[in-house]
């Protein structure tokens, strides 16, 4: 995504030397951000959540606290408790036969190993969603072969914010930068960029014109990526239409694809050996590293117990607890549990708009349910059922006029094609 919409609102940085900015000048900025509002003396480091239990009798939440650094184990009591761990919050790697048995190196993309040079090596790309289009084309520059493993077809889109995105870094010219110094050139540049993502909506519904028009579009920008490898093309584009798995313009990907150090397996993998992968078909393909680009925990399951009146979250939410999928009220609470609010919790997540426009304004209706909380000594605040009910039917009726209903695999349904929607009203929506 273009940083700069992909910052925030009150604190933007006008000079970002990269349209697509690379994660250290992001880090750096958020680092800078958070000493600017002098966020860190809030900040507990090396502390890890193992338990959190609502008390009913002194209306408090009881949190079971780990020192990474010391081991030890402490209760911590909070009138308010607010989970803001992140959708993709636990990366995993596959399950297959073997995989504990190979010898050579093994990484999640998103668990990368910044010592791991790949220069000269054989390696394996397992999977080819958004982590899986960004790796391959970089590694096949560098690596003496690659084995790409790709289950599923997958669109490649165009650009998100009106300018097709480079595999070279797109940097900003000095003049860019010296205009962007003027608050109002730079704001209405900002407006014109955020324009693009606030008009996507209705690219999610079914036999909609925009999504017509972007299956055309993304076919003739697919097929021009891989004109000299057409063969590739009939392989690759999906049946089920843009929008139902996450899109990623992808530069480079499908160029990758057709290089001679590249093959594009869609064999599907049977087990590792102690060297390499074997397929269905009983290849072997011995590699020096195996990178896993195979997605993360997509059920909004908490990664820890969060118990209220005998029900934990963690397991209530999974497909085979007591509600079978992520109940809520807007995403934000859920019935039951007092005191607990969410932020990008399930259906807190647009299609349209910018991730840190939606985390701000949910913050921002946070702090006035606190302030409200705070000002009138409400000693607990939870959602009805019947509000939460209403939501979740409200959904069920939604979800069904969206691609996101048709034949994919994607963690916007759970991973499950066709999955009901009474276990999928987790997507990618926000209801405002």
């Amino acid at each position: 995504m273009p940083a700069n919409v992909y910052q925030s609102t009150f604190a933007p940085n006008t000079q970002w030397t990269e349209e697509f900015a690379q994660g250290h000048e992001i880090r750096a900025y958020w680092q800078n951000v958070a000493a600017k509002y002098n966020i860190y003396r809030y900040i507990k480091f090396s502390k890890n959540i193992q338990h959190a239990q609502w008390n009913p009798k002194e209306a408090q939440w009881l949190l079971q606290v780990k020192d990474l650094r010391s081991q030890e184990t402490v209760v911590e009591k909070f009138d308010i408790l607010i989970t803001a761990i992140g959708r993709f919050n636990a990366w995993k790697l596959p399950d297959y036969p073997g995989i504990n048995e190979y010898r050579g190196h093994l990484r999640h993309s998103s668990n990368w190993d910044p010592s791991f040079d790949p220069t000269g090596k054989t390696v394996a790309v397992i999977g080819n969603g958004a982590s899986g289009i960004q790796v391959v084309p970089e590694l096949q520059k560098v690596v003496k072969h690659l084995d790409h493993y790709a289950r599923s077809p997958t669109w490649i889109a165009g650009s998100f914010g009106g300018r097709d995105r480079k595999a070279e870094p797109m940097y900003f010219s000095p003049d860019q930068l010296k205009d962007f110094k003027d608050p109002d050139k730079y704001l209405a540049y900002r407006k014109s960029l955020e324009d693009t993502y606030w008009r996507r909506f209705a690219g999610l519904l079914k036999n909609s014109k925009e999504n017509l028009t972007a299956r055309e579009d993304f076919k003739l920008i697919m097929a021009k990526r891989l004109e000299n490898n057409p063969e590739l093309l009939d392989a690759i584009v999906p049946d089920f239409s843009p929008n139902c798995r996450r899109l990623t313009p992808g530069p480079g990907y499908l160029e990758a694809l057709g290089k001679e150090n590249v093959s594009f397996i869609q064999t599907p993998i049977k087990r590792f050996t102690k060297h390499g992968i074997e397929t269905a078909d009983g290849v072997h393909r011995p590699v020096d590293a195996v990178i896993c680009s195979t997605g993360a925990n997509i059920d909004y399951a908490t990664p820890f117990p969060v118990v209220s009146g005998g029900v934990d979250l963690s397991s209530a939410w999974k497909p085979e607890g007591k509600y079978g999928f992520p109940y809520s009220y807007l995403g934000l609470a859920t019935p039951a549990f007092p005191n607990l609010l969410f932020i990008h919790g399930p259906n807190a997540a647009g299609h349209s708009g910018t991730l840190p426009h939606s985390v701000e304004t949910q913050v921002t209706y946070i702090a006035r349910v606190l302030r409200k909380v705070n000002a009138e000594g409400i000693r607990t605040i939870v959602p009805s059922k019947a509000a939460a009910d209403d939501f979740v039917a409200f959904s069920d009726a939604f979800f069904p006029k969206t691609v996101l209903s048709e034949g994919c695999s994607s963690w916007t349904n759970g991973m499950f094609p066709g999955y009901s929607f009474r276990m999928r009203s987790h997507a990618d929506i926000m209801f405002c």
